[in-house]
C-alpha cells in the first residue's frame, strides 16, 4: 500500500460551459417556497442498484438509505461545512457532568405525513424497539448498544441514560418512525420482522418527501411533503428510474429523459463536459473501495460455514496478498486517476479520523519481492506451473468476485489478477452481477471479494461491523463485509466509543485502522472520486455538500433534493434564485457563513445525514 498521505484538499470540480453553475453556499437567502401548484415539477434520477428493503430498521443498501433519509427525520444532523453535529428533530440537547444522561428537547412543529404530531413517545419507542429486538437493530444498532433506558419525559423531551459514555450521542441520525404505524407491524411480524420489507405505500414519515410508489427494476416515486417543518421542497416529485447499463443512463441524461446521473466513469465525464445544458461535478470521495479476504467464516457461536480457501486463515498469506498489489496502479488504471490510492479505512475528506501508514507502519506497501520471500519462508512452495501450494498441500487458486456493473472494479480485478500471479497466486476472476456477489458474501462462498462502504462524518458504524459482536447469528445474517473477530480490535472499538474528546478519540480510531491494516482481512484499495452530472435546464440550483468540492448524491443531509430549484420556476421568477448559483434553500449567517440555529432564537437550516454508512 502507499506510504504517502493522499491529498486532503478539494479535488477538481468541473462544470460544462452551459451557463449553469453548481451551487456554492453564499449570502442570506430564504427557505424554498412550495412549487407553483400549476407547474408540477419532477426531478428524475437514474439509478441501477435495487433496493434491499424500505424497512428503516434493516435497510443498508446505498440506494435505499439515500431514499429513506428523505422520508424519515432524525434527532440530529451534520453541518456540511464542518462535519460537526447540528440539531434536527431535536432543537437542543444537554448532558450530565458524567456524560451518562442526555436530554434532547424536540421541536414542536414536526408532524408525520398522516397528520399526527411527532413526539418524544415516537423517539423513545424507536430506540426501545432497536434495543429490545435484534431484528430492528440491523441498520443502526450500534447507536443504541450502550443505551440503558430511553424515556419520554413529556411530549417534547427525551432522556437517554447510558451504561457508559458514548461518543456518538450527538450523531444519533437514526430514522425516527411513527409508533402508531410500526408498533402493530412489530407485533404482527414477530421474529420475521427482519424480513419485513415495508412495501405498503405511501410511507408515513416526517421527512420532506413521501415514498408513494415502487415498481422493482423500473422506478421509485417520492412526492414532496408540502407541510414539512422546514418548508416544502422545490420539486413536487422525485422519480428514480432504473437503468441496468450506466451508458444508457448517460444517454438518458443527454436526451433529457433524466435530470441527474451519479457514479460516472472518467470516460463518461469527459464525454459530458462540453455538452450544452449539462453540468459535471467531481467531488472528494467519501467512500472506500476494498477487497475482502475470507479468513474463515464463523457465527457468533463458533459454527463454521462457507467454503473459503483454508490457507487464507494464515495472516502471512493475507499480508503477502496485500503486498503484491499496487494501490497506486489500481487508482490510475482501474479508475483512470479518478481515485486516490488508499491505506487506511477513513477517506482523507475526514481529516481528524483519516490515517495512512507511514514509515515503519507501512510494512505492507507494494513489494512483490518481499511478498515472494515471505511466502517462501512460510513454506508456500511453487509448483511446476508456478502456482504456490500451501504447507498443507492446497494449491493457491483463489476465486475473486468482482462487481460486473462497476467498470473501475472490473479493471481493478484484471490488475489484481496479474499482480498476484507474480507472487505465485492464481486468480479465478469471477466478474458477476451484484446479486451473485452479494450471495457469495453472505454465504461465505468466496476467497477474495470486492466490497466498499460510504463513510459518514462519525466513523463509528464502519468500525462496529468488524467487532466480534457483528459476526452473524447464523449463516446469511452478516451485518458487515468480513468475518473478522479480534480481541485487541474490540477493546479499541469500545475505547473510541467511550471517548468524548475528539482528538483523543481520533488517536484510537487511527489504532483501529492499524489493526485492520495489519490483519489484512479488509484491504482498502482506493478512495474513488464522486463523479456525477445534472441537466441545468431541469435544475437551476442545487446544494453541494460541502459547499466547496462537495457532492450531490449521497450527502450526509438531504439538502440537494430539498433545496433543488426547478429551472422552469427560476425562469418564471418563482423560487427567487433564478440560476444565480445560490440556492433558495439555504439560510446562512452573513460574514463567516455561520449557520443560525432556531434553538437559539433565529431561523435555522438544519441538516440530516445519509443514514448509516451505506453497504455495497
Amino acid at each position: 500500500m502507499q506510504t504517502d498521505h493522499p491529498p486532503t484538499g478539494t479535488l477538481l470540480r468541473r462544470t460544462a460551459a452551459s451557463g449553469g453553475a453548481l451551487l456554492l453556499l453564499g449570502s442570506l437567502t430564504a427557505v424554498p417556497a412550495a412549487a407553483d401548484e400549476a407547474d408540477s415539477s419532477t426531478l428524475t434520477v437514474a439509478v441501477a442498484q435495487q433496493v434491499d428493503s424500505f424497512n428503516p430498521f434493516t435497510a443498508q443498501l446505498a440506494v435505499t438509505t439515500n431514499i429513506l433519509r428523505h422520508v424519515y427525520d432524525s434527532l440530529t444532523t451534520v453541518n456540511p461545512r464542518t462535519n460537526e453535529p447540528e440539531p434536527s428533530l431535536a432543537e437542543s440537547w444537554e448532558t450530565s457532568e458524567d456524560g451518562l444522561t442526555w436530554t434532547f428537547n424536540l421541536r414542536d412543529d414536526a408532524h408525520f405525513t398522516d397528520g399526527e404530531r411527532l413526539t418524544a413517545e415516537d423517539v423513545a419507542w424507536t430506540f426501545d424497539t432497536m434495543m429490545e429486538n435484534p431484528a430492528a437493530a440491523v441498520a443502526n444498532g450500534n447507536y443504541v448498544a450502550g443505551f440503558e433506558t430511553v424515556t419520554a419525559q413529556d411530549e417534547a423531551t427525551v432522556v437517554i441514560e447510558l451504561d457508559e459514555p458514548q461518543a456518538t450521542m450527538e450523531s444519533l441520525r437514526v430514522p425516527i418512525v411513527p409508533r402508531h404505524v410500526w408498533e402493530p407491524i412489530i407485533e404482527a411480524e414477530g421474529e420475521a420482522f427482519s424480513d419485513y420489507t415495508a412495501d405498503d405505500l405511501p410511507t408515513v414519515g416526517s421527512g420532506p418527501f413521501v415514498l408513494t410508489e415502487h415498481s422493482r427494476g423500473e422506478h421509485i416515486r417520492l412526492e414532496a411533503n408540502p407541510d414539512h417543518w422546514r418548508g416544502a421542497p422545490g420539486f413536487d416529485e422525485l422519480y428514480f428510474r432504473y437503468y441496468s447499463e450506466k451508458d444508457a443512463a448517460v444517454e438518458a441524461l443527454r436526451s433529457g429523459e433524466v435530470s441527474f446521473v451519479y457514479e460516472l466513469t472518467d470516460a463518461q465525464v469527459t464525454s459530458l463536459e462540453t455538452v450544452d445544458d449539462i453540468a459535471v461535478n467531481i467531488a472528494d470521495g467519501k467512500r472506500f473501495q476494498a477487497f475482502t479476504i475470507n479468513p474463515g467464516a464463523v457465527t457468533r457461536d463458533g459454527e463454521e460455514f462457507g467454503d473459503g480457501h483454508p490457507a487464507l486463515s494464515d495472516p502471512t498469506l493475507r499480508q503477502a496478498i496485500v503486498m503484491g498489489i499496487d494501490n497506486e496502479e489500481i487508482a490510475q488504471q482501474g479508475s483512470n486517476g479518478q481515485a486516490v490510492a488508499a491505506g487506511g479505512y477513513i477517506p482523507p475528506r475526514y481529516t481528524d479520523f483519516h490515517w495512512a501508514p507511514e514509515g515503519d507502519e507501512a510494512f505492507l506497501d507494494f513489494d512483490p519481492g518481499a511478498a515472494n520471500e515471505m511466502l517462501d519462508d512460510a513454506g508456500y512452495a511453487r509448483g511446476d506451473d508456478g502456482v504456490r501450494v500451501s504447507p498443507d498441500g492446497d494449491r493457491l487458486e483463489l476465486r475473486m468476485h468482482v462487481h460486473a456493473d462497476r467498470p473501475d472494479n472490473v479493471q481493478a480485478g484484471l490488475v489484481i489478477a496479474e499482480r498476484l500471479a507474480d507472487i505465485g497466486i492464481e486468480i479465478d476472476n469471477r466478474t458477476v452481477d451484484p446479486g451473485i456477489l452479494s450471495d457469495a458474501l453472505y454465504d461465505a462462498e468466496y476467497d477474495l471479494i470486492f466490497t466498499g462502504w460510504t463513510v459518514n462524518p462519525d466513523p463509528d458504524y464502519v468500525f462496529s461491523i468488524h467487532t466480534c459482536g457483528a459476526l452473524p447469528d447464523e449463516p446469511g445474517t452478516m451485518q458487515g463485509d468480513a468475518y473478522f473477530c479480534d480481541e485487541e480490535y474490540d477493546e479499541l472499538y469500545e475505547a473510541q466509543l467511550a471517548e468524548y474528546d475528539r482528538r483523543a478519540r481520533a488517536e484510537i480510531v487511527h489504532q483501529l485502522q492499524e489493526v485492520l491494516y495489519r490483519e489484512a482481512v479488509v484491504n482498502v484499495l482506493t478512495y474513488p472520486n464522486i463523479m456525477e452530472a445534472y441537466r441545468t435546464d431541469h435544475i437551476a440550483d442545487i446544494q453541494l455538500e460541502p459547499a466547496e468540492g462537495g457532492n450531490i448524491w449521497g450527502q450526509d443531509g438531504y439538502w440537494a433534493w430539498w433545496s433543488a430549484e426547478p429551472a422552469a420556476a427560476a425562469l418564471s421568477g418563482a423560487g427567487g434564485a433564478g440560476g444565480t448559483g445560490v440556492s433558495s434553500g439555504v439560510l446562512i449567517g452573513t460574514g463567516a457563513g455561520v449557520l443560525v440555529l432556531l434553538a437559539v432564537g433565529a431561523l435555522v437550516l438544519i441538516r440530516r445525514r445519509s443514514t448509516v454508512e451505506d453497504r455495497e
